[in-house]
């Protein structure tokens, strides 16, 4: 595919990976809406500034794992030159230099809107103190996932680092910008979700199996294979959606607010076994339809639990 013609801006809108947004977008509205659910009072400042470092962080994530990936993205291109999506780096869409200064930017800028954001509520004395740590700790979780000098996703351990920053750090960063409480009745929908963001972590690397094998990168699809690789998100998919149901149960005696993200999910998990076994190595495009069946699970689940709390807490509670 020849690039030449493309603009500067559609090459930085495709370097974004506009279909990858949800993955941090869903945590932070989940983060929101049980944050929403602790507070008194709906914070608009709180919604600003979880909504401006989540977009940044994306932005940090997306660029820098680009940058991060180039060898084995490179190795992919190689292997298999009409079989991959193209790759920012290897086909030549932007240069190196230009991904690692533009993630570095956004990352600082992240930082300076939590900074400023923890300054702002401090101001109107309704201080969020350690806002700021908070974010960078999110930003940290991403250079130990991908960048030197640790690089766990080449290592091991990549997949547990992104269930703790985008099912736990990110949306609790947003719950607590927007309730400004440090623990709550309302985080144990995040143990439910964490599990979910395990199997999408452990999903992301079906297709990248071989390349990564190759360039040393281990990963579970890697290192164990398909096979398990497919059984073990599903399996997550199950005890997700049952951390749902039993957390918000047993805890706030609130079953169906669980029991909402648990059905969508559910609903999802179908589709997706039936799917699962056309979904083996190198089948690139039954791949991207298991995993479109498993961000719906994970994505639309995560959203039906936030909106039937937010019902609750509006329209029922009052």
């Amino acid at each position: 595919m020849d690039f030449s013609s493309w603009s500067m801006l559609r090459r930085w809108r495709y370097a974004l990976k506009p279909g990858s947004w949800p993955k941090l977008l869903v945590p932070c509205v989940l983060g929101q809406g049980l944050g929403a659910l602790a507070a008194p009072r709906l914070s608009w400042l709180g919604l600003l500034v979880g909504v401006s470092f989540t977009l940044c962080d994306l932005a940090f994530i997306v660029f820098l794992n680009d940058w991060g990936d180039q060898s084995v993205d490179r190795i992919k291109r190689d292997m298999f030159p009409h079989g991959c999506s193209p790759k920012t780096i290897p086909d030549g869409i932007l240069g190196a230099r230009a991904l690692l200064l533009a993630g570095l930017g956004a990352g600082a800028f992240g930082l300076a809107i939590a900074g400023g954001g923890e300054w702002l509520f401090a101001l109107l004395a309704s201080p969020r103190a350690g806002l700021t740590w908070m974010a960078l700790a999110c930003l940290c979780v991403f250079v130990a996932y991908s960048l030197p000098p640790l690089r766990l996703n080449y290592r091991g351990g990549g997949e547990v680092l992104e269930m703790l920053g985008v099912g736990v750090g990110l949306p609790y960063l947003n719950f607590y910008a927007q309730s400004g409480s440090f623990g709550s009745v309302w985080l144990w929908p995040l143990v439910g979700f964490a599990l979910l963001s395990l199997a999408s972590a452990f999903a992301s690397g079906l297709s990248d199996e071989e390349s990564d094998r190759a360039g040393g990168k281990r990963t579970l699809a890697s290192s164990a294979g398909n096979r398990f690789t497919r059984r073990a998100t599903e399996g997550l998919v199950l005890l997700g959606a049952l951390a749902w149901v039993l957390c918000d149960g047993l805890v706030s005696g609130l079953w169906f607010i669980g029991g909402a993200g648990a059905l969508i999910a559910v609903r999802y998990w179908v589709p997706l076994r039936r799917v699962s076994a056309s979904a083996v190595t190198n089948a690139f495009k039954e791949q991207g339809l298991y995993k479109l069946h498993l961000h719906r699970a994970i994505w639309r689940g995560a959203l039906g639990l936030t909106t039937a709390a937010l019902l609750w807490r509006y329209l029922g509670r009052g």
